[in-house]
């Protein structure tokens, strides 16, 4: 289950705090230097005074209730993040119009602004894109992520609970056959969809082993039925754990920037979705959340592949092979 919003006050880094508040100061300062003299910049950049100030007085306005904005959402950033959102798109824009302009417009063409310009530009938008982009980046993460327990939970404990399908338990299955437990990442994504493509083609061979397959995924088990059949996985013993608590229990993370949207991650993503057809859908759970294979016998964890990165591609069948023996190993990668 996905937090859910609520009159209590979010907890969040206090440099957003700080950051919107500087804006929220910097555009009240601003905006009024533009309505009180609005003369100002003109004369300053050698162009021509305009003939109706009021227009770029309302400019001045305009950029002063956002300040108000930021003020706003400098007190809970998280839940007032679509001022954030708003004001980043308006720190887009500017720039690109600017450039536009540039580009399209001749030097000495009536209309063009001066060179000059382009530091308004820097004050007023660049300077912020990037602390904008993380507060946003922080806030959609924070809104993503399962409710999370109290206290700290054993693997061992939440297999006696969980029960797939078929009515059966993990610390059940595992004490009649040896289990490679796979917990997938969110549906829609294309490294999840490759994975249930390996384990179908690897499927008669690792059950030829005497393993067999469990599934851990965070969506609703009914509505999440045909997506499993599509890959010939329908009657797999599948869990739902829509708030991560197993995950946790054995030690999957949720991604940081890097293993999600590395370099490495884009380009495996581009040739999983696109060149390889697995394609995307629609974020069905925790997008920020990490996956794992292990292999469970007699209700303990005996081997482990913990995925570096998203895109990190385990080779199902050595994790599960049934002769191993060792302590989990902590983590590998592709």
């Amino acid at each position: 289950m996905k937090r859910t919003n609520s009159t209590i006050a979010t907890e969040h880094p206090s440099w957003m705090t700080y950051v919107l508040l500087a804006a929220g100061i910097y555009n009240l300062a601003w905006g009024g230097w533009v309505v009180l003299r609005p003369m100002d910049l003109f004369d300053l950049t050698g162009i021509d005074r305009p003939l109706y100030p009021g227009i770029w007085q309302c400019v001045g306005m305009i950029v002063g209730v956002y300040g108000i904005g930021y003020a706003i959402a400098a007190t809970d950033p998280y839940r007032h993040w679509p001022i954030v959102l708003v004001g980043f798109l308006g720190k887009s824009f500017g720039p690109i119009g600017m450039a536009y302009q540039f580009l399209v417009l001749a030097p000495g063409t009536t209309g063009r602004l001066p060179l000059q310009w382009g530091w308004v530009n820097v004050t007023n938008d660049l300077i912020w894109w990037l602390p904008f982009a993380v507060i946003l980046y922080q806030t959609f993460k924070f809104w993503n992520a399962p409710a999370r327990a109290s206290e700290p939970e054993s693997p061992s404990r939440l297999n006696e609970l969980f029960r797939s399908q078929h009515g059966t338990t993990i610390a059940e299955l595992s004490r009649q056959h040896p289990l490679l437990v796979v917990f997938l990442r969110h549906s829609g994504c294309t490294f999840c969809r490759e994975a249930l493509q390996d384990l179908r083609e690897q499927r008669s061979r690792i059950e030829a082993e005497g393993t067999r397959i469990v599934l851990v995924h965070m969506g609703d088990d009914e509505s999440s039925r045909s997506f499993f059949e599509a890959y010939d996985l329908g009657d797999v013993d599948r869990i739902s754990d829509p708030e991560c608590r197993l995950y946790r229990a054995y030690e999957l993370g949720r991604g940081r920037i890097g293993q999600l949207f590395g370099l490495s991650v884009f380009w495996r993503g581009f040739m999983c979705a696109i060149l390889n057809r697995h394609g995307v859908g629609k974020l069905d759970g925790d997008g920020f959340q990490m996956p794992g294979a292990f292999l469970v016998r007699d209700n303990e964890i005996v081997n482990a592949f913990r995925h570096r990165t998203a895109a990190s591609r385990p080779d199902y069948c050595s994790v599960a092979d049934p002769t191993v023996r060792s302590a989990p190993v902590e983590s590998s990668s592709s």
